[in-house]
């Protein structure tokens, strides 16, 4: 038995190891008499010396497609380990923007790098996938780096505001108030990438707006990058609302999961509906994400699975 040590340089642990390690412990699995050991950016070998020699060959491809396209998946592993021809990868594209931290915040995935195509191609797009597959992450990304790169004047991110098979009851206070449970997910995607206080500089300059559906109505929105998030639990009126504020030289990303509805059983959703009736329309794109883009705990992905299994 013998040991190799690689060291991994100028790269992302999170995007080559995959979260949790998930990509390391898939390429330990194809070699069963070998064994990796992960510590910081250290990677240990251990085996026969084929087995090693081999090992050592599938992580130098993967390095390699890693620095070409900047993502690593489980079915990379296996396609490489197996001397496979990997399926075309889209070229890794820079990072969105440098987060609050100084975290770079980047598609994780191939399907988040399509929302980042999209958006750069077209005005309007749907991006339909489960939770945790950084929807609305990427999408308020993109809205930050337009507003930076002056493309748009201003930030809007709206929600429906429907309640996730509770009744809460009367909420007492003022707007921002009563609506802040529902939009919190959205403050938390800005507080990642923004400081509290540049978060709340920026609205209280208008830069950033953040408000409940229905507050769109009668507005005409423009020079803006918008979001619609949640929007499963848009009716089809509010859906068809919100699509005609479009104004000149506006963005809008529509954001939802067509398994999370919230609507009342005889209420059709605005989201569903849209897809139907705009999926041949020129200029309307959409980018469908699933399980493999989750990147939460890795048991999200099993979760969404055994539901899909069990509805079938």
């Amino acid at each position: 038995m013998i040991e190799k040590t690689i060291q991994l340089e100028i790269i992302s642990l999170t995007d080559f190891l995959g979260v949790e390690s998930k990509n390391i412990r898939e390429l330990s699995a194809q070699f069963p008499t070998g064994k990796i050991i992960s510590r910081g950016n250290t990677l240990k070998i251990k085996g026969s010396v084929e087995v090693v020699e081999k090992m050592e060959a599938t992580l130098q491809k993967l390095l390699a497609h890693y620095h070409d396209h900047g993502v690593i998946t489980q079915e990379l592993v296996h396609q490489y380990v197996n001397q496979e021809d990997p399926l075309p990868t889209p070229s890794r594209r820079d990072p969105i923007m440098h987060g609050s931290k100084g975290r770079l915040v980047k598609p994780r995935t191939i399907n988040q790098e399509k929302i980042v195509s999209a958006m750069a191609q077209h005005a309007l797009a749907f991006v339909i996938g489960p939770a945790g597959t950084g929807k609305t992450y990427i999408s308020v990304a993109l809205a930050l780096q337009a507003l930076k790169n002056k493309e748009v004047k201003k930030i809007i991110i709206t929600r429906p505001i429907v309640e996730a098979g509770e009744n809460l009851g009367f909420l007492p206070g003022y707007l921002e108030e009563k609506t802040g449970p529902y939009l919190h997910p959205i403050y938390d995607a800005l507080e990642d990438m923004l400081s509290v206080e540049k978060r709340k500089h920026y609205q209280e300059q208008g830069l950033i707006e953040i408000a409940p559906l229905a507050y769109m109505r009668g507005r005409t929105l423009h020079d803006a990058f918008v979001i619609l998030d949640e929007a499963q639990n848009t009716t089809a009126t509010q859906m068809k609302m919100f699509l005609t504020r479009m104004g000149p030289h506006a963005k809008f990303i529509i954001t939802g999961d067509t398994t999370q509805i919230d609507l009342p059983r005889r209420e059709v959703s605005g989201l569903v509906e849209a897809i139907e009736v705009l999926s041949d329309t020129p200029g309307v794109a959409f980018i469908y994400l699933d399980e493999q883009d989750v990147v939460r705990h890795t048991l999200v992905q099993h979760i969404i699975r055994a539901y899909e299994q069990h509805q079938k």
